[in-house]
């Protein structure tokens, strides 16, 4: 991980790679498989940025029952067992539907590595809306939540979604802040969506 004021000291000791090699480097990032067979096939994220915010918009379909989903959505405390790149994660604050959590951990892509640490406030409106805004830490910007919803013709099934905006505290080229990003959320979302069909098979069929 790249120390503050230092971040991209690694980098620099390499060879300098040329645009069209970096931007090939990058690509190949984006394309490497991650989470579960089924969550792949079923997964899609778009990405677009102005300045230096980056917004995402995830999707994915899973084969879970609502309540399963939204334990794992909002089990603060146990993320950073199955989220790659969260090293801790718990919760310091509980308000009627909203919870403030600590959060650190890291975005990644390649060679390149930014260490995030944020408080969030978590806005839940169960059972299939999840809004996250930015309380501090080194983003200037986190914006965005989760949205569930049933897939039609096809019971037990639901489409779970991530739209929002996020913006780091440096200023480095879109080149490289729109793959860190979009990297590091894509494997993120699929481990979550991978975790949500391993509680789901878990689960006793009782449950709703």
């Amino acid at each position: 991980m790249f120390k503050p004021g230092n971040r991209w000291s690694e980098f620099s000791r390499r060879p300098r790679p040329t645009r069209r090699r970096l931007c090939a480097w990058l690509l190949a990032g984006l394309l490497c498989p991650a989470g579960g067979a089924r969550a792949a096939e079923d997964f899609s994220i778009e990405s677009s940025h102005q300045g230096g915010a980056v917004t995402l918009h995830v999707r994915a379909r899973i084969h879970a029952r609502p309540a399963v989903i939204w334990g794992t959505l909002t089990d603060y405390d146990n993320l950073a067992q199955f989220v790659p790149g969260m090293k801790s994660s718990r919760v310091l604050e509980r308000r009627g539907p909203a919870t403030v959590v600590e959060q650190k951990g890291a975005a990644h892509v390649l060679f390149f590595s930014y260490p995030i640490e944020v408080t969030v406030e978590s806005l839940e409106s169960p059972p299939d809306r999840l809004l996250v805004r930015l309380l501090k830490g080194n983003l200037r910007q986190l914006d965005g939540g989760y949205h569930l919803s049933p897939v039609e013709g096809s019971e037990g099934d639901y489409l779970l979604s991530w739209r929002g905006v996020i913006e780091p505290d440096f200023n480095v080229p879109s080149l490289i802040t729109v793959p860190l990003l979009r990297s590091t959320f894509k494997e993120q979302f699929l481990a979550m969506v991978k975790e949500i069909e391993r509680r789901e098979t878990l689960a006793p069929l009782a449950s709703p």
